[in-house]
This record gives structure tokens, C-alpha cells and sequence, in this order.
């Protein structure tokens, strides 16, 4: 089974477990945005979505996007206003730290409990409960690093 394949069923069993409707329109775009291997554009998914559903018009994506990012399938990378699946479908305290290239665009999810845990903390220290985050972080990635270095 496929990591995509296997994102796709664990996303379907969690809208069975909490009574809400994985449309067909919801899948394929998850599925979409699962295969692109990098963030990707709302516009740049509704091209890639009209070559399956010609009538496919921008609030279908959105929608879809909407609902994607409500149940926590996928993640806003706010910086460059484009969507990431999440790696972790299901996580209770989805806190993730996003890892971008300036240069190739490719984003990187990760997980560090350690931050996570250092954030909390602090917003605590000020009387704010964080329920959410997403810490994006600006570089170049190993591969354009390689490139640059040859």
C-alpha cells in the first residue's frame, strides 16, 4: 500500500469516526495536493483538478480546501499562500513545524514535542492557551544546498 493510498483511507476512516462527509471532490483534491510532493497553489490545484472535472470552478477548491484544513488533513503554508497534506492525519496535538526552500519551493512537515511543548509553556506564562500552531521557517533545502555547493 502506498503512503498516498494509505493518507487517503486514514482521512476517510477519521470523516467516518467524527460524522462528517468525505465527498469524492474532497478526495481528489487531497489526493492531489498527497501527490505533488510540495506545496501547491489553490489555482495550481484546480488545473490539475479541471483535467478530471472540466467544470471545476475556484469556490469548488476552496471548499474543498476548507473543510480539508478544518479536519486537519491538510496544512496553509501561510508565507507563500499554498497547501501541504499533513504527514500525521489524526494527531490530537497537531503542532508542526513546516520547513521551506526559497529556492525550489519544496516544504518539509515536521513534529518536535520539545517545541511544541516550549511554546505552550511560554503562551501559558502570558495566560494564552494555544490550541493550533504552525511554525514556518525560511532556508534552502540539503538538495539545492548540493546544487549551489557543485
Amino acid at each position: 500500500m502506498t503512503v498516498q493510498t494509505q493518507l487517503l483511507a486514514k482521512a476517510q476512516q477519521l470523516c467516518e469516526q467524527r460524522g462528517v462527509r468525505m465527498t469524492p471532490q474532497r478526495l481528489k483534491v487531497l489526493a492531489l495536493i498527497i501527490n505533488h510532493h510540495s506545496s501547491i497553489s489553490a489555482y495550481e490545484l484546480l488545473d490539475l483538478l479541471k483535467a478530471s472535472e472540466p467544470q471545476a470552478k475556484p469556490p469548488t477548491v476552496y471548499r474543498a480546501l476548507d473543510f480539508l484544513l478544518a479536519q486537519g488533513f491538510v496544512h496553509k503554508v501561510e508565507s507563500t499562500n499554498s497547501y501541504i497534506a499533513c504527514c500525521v492525519l489524526g494527531h490530537a496535538d497537531h503542532c508542526s513545524q513546516l520547513l521551506i526552500c526559497d529556492k525550489c519551493g519544496f516544504v518539509e512537515e515536521t513534529h518536535d514535542d520539545e517545541l511544541a511543548k516550549f511554546l505552550r509553556i511560554k503562551s501559558e506564562q502570558y495566560g494564552f492557551m494555544i490550541k493550533h500552531h504552525v511554525v514556518e521557517s525560511h532556508g534552502v533545502c540539503h538538495k539545492c544546498q548540493q546544487t549551489t555547493n557543485d
